[in-house]
């Protein structure tokens, strides 16, 4: 037998800060392993993960993700040192390379080189968060610094986790180097296994489907469908990219043609893209959501499922609550797997010391 570990991640589209605060505190209250707050081009999640660490008292809060764009390394290594601090050790630093559309749109910064940006934030920041000095080696400097390097003048925190949120090849790479945790989107089960199996140290690997619990099977898949269809559609390329790289091409195209003015809350999906909506999400009614997520056990340390924006509030209770960790489960899930292939991957990864 083997613990659940499972996990909230929200989308960077919902704003209503009580439905954010409310979600948190039900999700500390129910034993879920972590709470993970995206950050995009509307709330801090800093300050609303923040809010939360004061009014929760067990989960881990993730800030899941922070574009490495947005903030400088040392910035983010005090962000991320005062959180550690104010939810006493509670606090994990997601870091991600966004996209173009909000690096060049939003902050105003050219999305160049992103897996080597990736590499040099997150080596940077934790060596400040190692108790290092800012480093000089800054691509593109102007000019030469001559004032003495600072440190953070914080006591080291060697053991705050780093999670990459990566899903391109090169991204996963700096993954593999650097991180302690592997936060990806838009990743198939037998994708996150695949990927997973090639990392040669221990990384926590966090991840799940878009998942919605619904008295009405059909209500759920709307909102399921809707959200994965708003992120293949509208959010630049990058994540349409990562599902086209797990063998969805096909799928992709026909999602693409069906949606020309996507909606997060009114996805269209054809009849030949429907098999990547189950491939990426979990809905149905509490015991089908409950089915679903034990397949998903089999493949990420933490199952962190995301909810869709904009869902009424008892969608949202009654998703966390039926995907609520129990107390155990059985190490081998018997019918869960679609296939041998992502069977036998299970079956290894099980096996392997490394997770």
């Amino acid at each position: 037998m083997s613990a659940v570990r499972r996990g909230i991640a929200l989308t960077p589209m919902e704003t209503r800060e009580d439905i954010i605060v409310r979600t948190a505190l039900l999700a500390d209250e129910l034993g879920y392993e972590a709470f993970a707050l995206p950050e995009a081009w509307s709330l801090d999640s800093t300050i609303m993960l923040t809010r939360i660490g004061l009014q929760t008292r067990r989960i881990t809060l993730v800030a899941g993700v922070l574009s490495v764009w947005g903030r400088t390394p040392a910035t983010l290594a005090m962000t991320a040192a005062t959180l550690h601090r104010l939810t006493e050790g509670r606090f994990v630093l997601g870091l991600g390379t966004s996209t173009a559309a909000l690096a060049e749109g939003f902050h105003r910064t050219p999305f160049e080189r992103p897996a080597a940006r990736l590499r040099e934030v997150t080596r940077e920041v934790r060596h400040l968060l190692n108790g290092g000095r800012a480093q000089y080696d800054v691509p593109g400097q102007a000019h030469e610094l001559i004032a003495r390097p600072l440190a953070l003048g914080l006591p080291a925190i060697p053991e705050l986790p780093i999670w990459l949120g990566a899903i391109g090849d090169r991204t996963v790479e700096v993954t593999s180097d650097l991180a302690d945790g592997w936060f990806p989107a838009c990743q198939t089960r037998l994708g996150l296994a695949e990927r997973a199996w090639q990392f040669s140290r221990p990384i926590t690997v966090a991840a799940g489907p878009l998942t919605v619990a619904a008295a009405d099977p059909k209500t759920a898949r709307t909102a399921v469908s809707s959200g994965i269809v708003w992120y293949l559609c509208a959010m630049g390329t990058h994540y349409s990219a990562a599902v086209v790289r797990q063998g969805h091409g096909d799928a992709v195209q026909a999602i693409h043609a069906a949606n020309p003015s996507p909606s997060p809350f009114s996805g269209i999906v054809p009849e030949r893209a429907q098999a990547l909506i189950d491939e990426l999400t979990v809905s149905g009614t509490p015991d089908q959501v409950r089915a679903g997520l034990a397949a998903w056990d089999e493949v990420a340390d933490i199952v962190m499922f995301g909810l869709p924006p904009g869902l009424p509030w008892h969608q949202i209770e009654a998703t966390v609550r039926a995907a609520a960790p129990a107390a155990t489960i059985p190490t081998t899930l018997t019918g869960v797997s679609y296939d041998e292939g992502l069977r036998r991957i299970g079956d290894s990864r099980r096996s392997n010391p490394v997770f």
